[in-house]
């Protein structure tokens, strides 16, 4: 997610508390080499755009790849898995900028539905690693656990979110003329760029994938939601010990937005939701976890990102006139292709304790763990003394 250039410090200014980059841990090394596949459809089939990062693309599991995991487990699973895109399900938008399509794989039979999402910003990549890895585990697993998860809820993995920026290998999406098949360009003569995860707000959605998925999440409706991002390399300020995940919530347990959604329902959910999850995983084998923050003391409060939006009942254009809302958490797993971070060595560990993070928070949801947890083991989870609200919407509060 990486809600600033982080990991980082806070110092002061006269205009208040400014974030700067914090000492980054040692980088894991080189990724290794995953088979690339040629993923575009639609118009754009053709272009190709730079990749500004010196990451090769060739490194990093592709949109192809998915599309062939997909397509391979609804074929093997004996209907345990269905597919689909946003042009068959009917969204108005159904294709990416550059013209992709846009794909969901569903699991379960309940009446509940879940919605996971991976890689909306592109260079992030091990959402996607990880959640084609939870499907394979739910549709072949004859666990009673995982059997109750398939009996109680409706998932809707969305395993690349931005596809676009994913193939560029870029935190954004670049916003597309469909009629020259080129990018658009600002002012300045450069491409415009958007952030998806800073597109649901009511001046937003100016990407078509913002535009769809928003839809199809009116559709579905979820109960509770699971974002799954990278940031950078992180360590214990006090210990020094490296941070490989951190839990968050996108609007601040117990900050100015959240206790007053639902008359602080989701102020508890989400803290028993990240709270149950860290008791699963930490110090499971490498898996070191605590908070999410953007600087010491500071957390976020950010009304513009996606599950910020899910959570506050968002009705952009008239598509959610009933106020539907839902409970959200994220994962961030330390490195990220910008650090040049992502070792082979390391890339097996990293979707582990992601794959073993989701499962947790399906099972505790399928069997009522998360529910009957007290919610102020939150405040067991190593962090900083929040001390400022970082936001999109007034700017740095103090806490």
């Amino acid at each position: 997610m990486r809600e600033m250039d982080h990991t980082c410090i806070i110092s002061q200014t006269p205009s208040g508390p400014q974030i700067s980059r914090r000492t980054a841990l040692t980088a894991l090394g080189a990724l290794g080499a995953l088979a690339a596949t040629p993923a575009l459809a639609g118009p754009a089939a053709a272009t190709t755009y730079p990749n500004p990062n010196n990451t090769p693309t060739s490194a990093i599991r592709t949109y192809g790849d998915m599309i062939k995991g997909l397509e391979q487990l609804q074929r093997t699973s004996r209907g345990a898995v269905t597919v689909t895109t946003l042009r068959e399900v009917g969204t108005a938008e159904y294709l990416s900028e550059q013209g992709r399509e846009l794909y969901v794989a569903q699991v379960g039979t309940g009446t509940r539905h879940l919605w996971i999402q991976g890689r909306i910003h592109g260079d992030e990549p091990y959402g996607l690693d990880s959640l084609m890895t939870v499907l394979r585990s739910l549709v072949s697993s004859g666990s009673p656990t995982y059997r109750q998860i398939r009996e109680q809820f409706t998932i809707h993995f969305i395993p690349v979110y931005n596809p676009d920026g994913s193939e560029m290998n870029t935190r954004t999406t670049t916003l597309w003329d469909e009629t020259t098949n080129q990018p658009r360009l600002g002012a300045n003569g450069r491409p415009l760029t958007v952030d998806l995860n800073r597109d649901w707000a009511v001046n937003g959605f100016r990407a078509r994938e913002s535009r769809a998925w928003y839809e199809y999440w009116t559709m579905v409706k979820p109960e509770y939601a699971l974002d799954i991002h990278h940031q950078g390399m992180k360590v214990d300020r006090t210990t020094g010990e490296a941070i490989t995940l951190s839990l968050g919530v996108s609007l601040a347990p117990g900050g100015p937005t959240l206790p007053g959604i639902r008359g602080g329902e989701y102020d508890v959910l989400t803290r028993q939701m990240a709270g149950h999850v860290w008791q699963q995983v930490d110090h499971r084998g490498h898996i070191t976890t605590d908070r999410y923050d953007v600087g010491e003391g500071v957390v976020i409060d950010i009304h513009g990102g996606v599950v910020s939006a899910m959570m506050m009942g968002l009705n952009w254009n008239g598509l959610n006139p009933t106020g539907h809302s839902n409970a959200a958490i994220f994962f961030e797993t330390s490195g990220n292709t910008r650090d040049g971070s992502l070792g082979q060595k390391a890339r097996g560990k990293l979707i582990q304790q992601n794959v073993l993070g989701v499962e947790a928070w399906l099972s505790g949801l399928a069997t009522g763990a998360v529910q009957r947890l007290d919610p102020e083991i939150w405040e067991q989870i190593p962090h900083d003394p929040v001390q400022y609200y970082f936001t999109d919407w007034g700017g740095t509060i103090p806490a």
